[in-house]
Protein backbone atom coordinates (compact mmCIF):
# COMPACT_ATOMS: atom_id res chain seq x y z
CA UNK A 1 0.00 0.00 0.00
CA UNK A 2 1.57 3.34 -1.01
CA UNK A 3 2.15 5.97 1.82
CA UNK A 4 0.57 9.33 1.99
CA UNK A 5 2.46 12.26 0.08
CA UNK A 6 2.25 15.96 1.08
CA UNK A 7 4.03 18.67 -0.38
CA UNK A 8 6.56 20.99 1.52
CA UNK A 9 5.48 24.48 1.73
CA UNK A 10 9.54 26.07 1.18
CA UNK A 11 10.56 23.58 -1.42
CA UNK A 12 7.53 22.11 -2.87
CA UNK A 13 8.86 18.22 -3.05
CA UNK A 14 6.80 15.74 -2.53
CA UNK A 15 7.46 13.13 0.09
CA UNK A 16 5.85 11.20 3.10
CA UNK A 17 4.05 12.32 5.02
CA UNK A 18 5.49 10.80 7.90
CA UNK A 19 9.22 12.78 6.73
CA UNK A 20 7.58 16.02 7.40
CA UNK A 21 6.43 18.06 10.26
CA UNK A 22 3.03 19.45 10.41
CA UNK A 23 1.52 22.70 11.59
CA UNK A 24 -2.44 23.11 12.12
CA UNK A 25 -4.54 25.79 12.13
CA UNK A 26 -7.32 24.72 14.65
CA UNK A 27 -11.15 25.84 14.10
CA UNK A 28 -10.46 28.39 17.07
CA UNK A 29 -7.58 30.19 15.41
CA UNK A 30 -4.99 28.80 17.18
CA UNK A 31 -2.02 27.31 15.61
CA UNK A 32 0.40 23.86 17.30
CA UNK A 33 2.75 21.61 15.47
CA UNK A 34 1.39 18.22 15.12
CA UNK A 35 3.48 15.38 15.60
CA UNK A 36 0.62 12.92 15.03
CA UNK A 37 -0.60 13.82 11.65
CA UNK A 38 -4.17 13.62 12.91
CA UNK A 39 -5.38 17.03 14.91
CA UNK A 40 -8.73 18.45 13.35
CA UNK A 41 -7.85 22.19 11.34
CA UNK A 42 -6.20 22.81 8.45
CA UNK A 43 -2.30 21.61 7.74
CA UNK A 44 0.84 22.58 6.10
CA UNK A 45 3.82 20.60 5.75
CA UNK A 46 7.34 21.40 6.03
CA UNK A 47 10.60 18.89 5.48
CA UNK A 48 12.65 18.43 8.63
CA UNK A 49 15.61 19.09 6.46
CA UNK A 50 18.51 22.36 7.85
CA UNK A 51 17.55 24.08 4.10
CA UNK A 52 13.89 24.06 4.24
CA UNK A 53 13.59 25.43 8.04
CA UNK A 54 16.05 27.82 7.47
CA UNK A 55 14.16 29.30 4.16
CA UNK A 56 10.72 28.90 6.31
CA UNK A 57 10.57 33.04 6.75
CA UNK A 58 12.42 34.36 3.72
CA UNK A 59 9.53 32.25 1.34
CA UNK A 60 6.59 32.54 3.41
CA UNK A 61 5.64 29.06 3.00
CA UNK A 62 3.28 29.00 5.88
CA UNK A 63 1.91 32.65 5.73
CA UNK A 64 0.66 31.45 2.00
CA UNK A 65 -0.87 28.07 3.13
CA UNK A 66 -2.83 29.17 5.74
CA UNK A 67 -3.53 33.07 4.03
CA UNK A 68 -2.38 35.05 6.92
CA UNK A 69 0.14 35.34 9.52
CA UNK A 70 1.54 32.80 11.82
CA UNK A 71 2.63 32.88 15.16
CA UNK A 72 6.63 33.27 15.59
CA UNK A 73 6.81 31.04 18.16
CA UNK A 74 5.33 28.49 15.94
CA UNK A 75 8.13 28.87 13.57
CA UNK A 76 10.89 28.76 16.61
CA UNK A 77 8.82 25.25 17.45
CA UNK A 78 10.06 24.27 13.88
CA UNK A 79 13.69 25.15 14.80
CA UNK A 80 13.83 23.79 17.54
CA UNK A 81 12.93 20.22 16.51
CA UNK A 82 16.32 19.84 14.33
Amino acid sequence: MARPQRMCVVCRAMKDKTELIRVVRGKDGQFALDPTGKMPGRGAYVCREGDCVSRLEKVKGLERAFKGSVPKEIKDNIKNLL
